[in-house]
């Protein structure tokens, strides 16, 4: 069977969901230290709330794959849109749940070093990136699935071009909901309103566009999918045990190569999510670092440094557009790795130029430039690793552990950000009780920026797929 081409409408149509989904996930990225600093962490403890939500993706993700790949319920629910409707449906309950942590009243009591509301977030978040992992994954397999090899680079420009698009919405609509006057401030232990609106329409923003993709397209039947990418017996029957070989080994190479890469961008936009808050209010806005919820002076500073945070990251997620225009001319001068190794190394060094930079608008500058890593991660990874497995009978499967290269680096960023936070030197604040000491948290920009680095150097090492003659 011919891989036809696809409209623009109708790759268009595929992705459009995806626009929806990363609201949710802008909400959370730029949120939820902010929620949890609100609701009493210390900032050591930051990193560890992001624990379980790449470990729960690490096991949501490939089951997604696994199971769609043996889905088939009917021209309705398709093979991988039951799953996206699904986790859209849990993630719209989440994220009306998650930002009321600080008003259920709790009995009152201290597990691990964290109260009752922190584990109530805890465990939401958990629920929350889950679901939202859920849905994002049937768009990256509907790409893979019904999409071929000349125009999956569109395709996932498209995607990625949606991606930032939402990305900046749910990045700005807590600095928006403040400006048109709802509270950015609360009691002690309560998530400001900015922040619960923000979350309220970005849910019903994610199940519209969920929808409007899953009426809007039609997956293919498993006897065209199959003749689509050639599966049928006779084709299998051909291949001879060398080519299985060497085409499972040439995968498992790829696998790891960028898994490499993988590993050291995912870990620096953990740092960026989990820091940049309190960053932000220390270098530019003369956060004292001892406040961070209730209605005094230091708790609002903390409040609209995190308002403008949302801002600093719809200035990356617009970078990332205008990088992205740039990616095809950078492919065509530098090859695909060398485009990749340009677009994390400029990023990294926007990452380490944050610690120097004590203005917040010229901190968007430093965003911009971050804005290029994110442009090739959200492409370049995506398209390398499916041209790998063109013609897999498992393509979800793959690339459901393929997003494990994603959620690892996360788990071990997290497990490892207080203890490389403690290294650096800490400033001391008079407190009630006396002396306090405060993290420097922008020093962890500066690691980040660092991975980038070496996330660039290491795009080398890719095993890339050659086009055929």
């Amino acid at each position: 069977m011919k891989q036809r081409n696809l409209s623009f409408k109708q790759l268009f149509n595929l992705s459009f969901g995806f626009f929806g989904v990363q609201i949710a996930y802008a909400l959370q990225s730029a949120n939820i230290s902010r929620i949890f600093a609100t609701l009493g962490a210390d900032p050591h403890q930051l990193s560890f709330f992001w624990i379980l939500p790449p470990l729960m993706g690490m096991i949501v993700q490939p089951l997604v794959g696994i199971l769609s790949d043996h889905t088939w319920m009917g021209k309705f629910f398709g093979r991988r849109k039951f799953y996206l409707l699904i986790g859209a449906l849990i993630a719209v309950a989440v994220m009306v749940l998650l930002p009321n942590a600080g008003d259920f009243t709790f009995e009152q009591r201290v597990v691990l070093g964290l109260n009752s509301a922190m584990w109530f977030g805890l465990f939401s978040l958990m629920f929350l990136d889950t679901s939202i992992n859920i849905a994002m994954q049937p768009f990256k397999m509907m790409v893979g699935d019904m999409v071929n090899e000349e125009q999956k680079g569109l395709a996932y420009s498209i995607q990625s071009s949606l991606c930032n698009a939402g990305s900046i919405v749910g990045f700005v609509f807590p600095y928006f909901f403040s400006w048109i006057g709802v509270a950015k401030t609360a009691p002690e232990g309560v998530i400001p309103d900015s922040v619960k609106w923000s979350f309220y329409i970005g849910a019903a923003i994610l199940i519209l566009c969920v929808l409007y993709t899953f009426f809007a397209v039609d997956e293919m039947p498993p006897q065209e999918y199959a003749e689509f990418h050639g599966l049928n017996k006779k084709s299998e029957d051909a291949t001879t045990n060398d080519e299985q070989r060497s085409s499972t080994g040439f995968i498992v190479k790829s696998f790891l190569t960028i898994g490499l890469v993988q590993f050291f961008c995912w870990a620096a936009f953990m740092y960026m999510w989990t820091y940049t808050n309190g960053s932000v209010a220390l270098n530019c806005f003369g956060w004292d670092g001892l406040f961070t919820s209730g209605l005094n002076e230091s708790a609002t500073r903390y409040q609209e440094a995190a308002d403008w945070v949302g801002i600093c990251f719809a200035v990356q997620a617009c970078g990332s557009l205008l990088w992205a225009m740039l990616l095809p001319w950078l492919e065509k001068k530098c090859g695909n790795k060398g485009a990749y190794a340009i677009s994390l190394i400029v990023g990294g060094l926007g990452f380490a130029s944050t610690f120097v930079v004590h203005n917040q608008y010229i901190a968007l500058i430093s965003f911009t430039f971050i804005g290029a890593a994110w442009a090739a991660m959200l492409a370049l990874p995506f398209t390398l690793f499916t041209n790998a497995i063109e013609g897999s009978k498992y393509m979800g499967t793959l690339l459901g552990l393929f997003n494990c290269t994603i959620c690892l680096p996360q788990i071990i960023a997290a497990v490892c950000g207080g203890y490389i936070l403690e290294l650096f030197p800490a400033i001391e604040v008079m407190g009630e009780e006396g002396m306090v000491s405060v993290p420097q948290q922008q020093y962890m920009l500066v690691v980040a920026g660092v991975l980038l680095v070496l996330g660039g150097l290491s795009t080398f090492f890719i095993n890339e797929k050659k086009k055929a003659n």
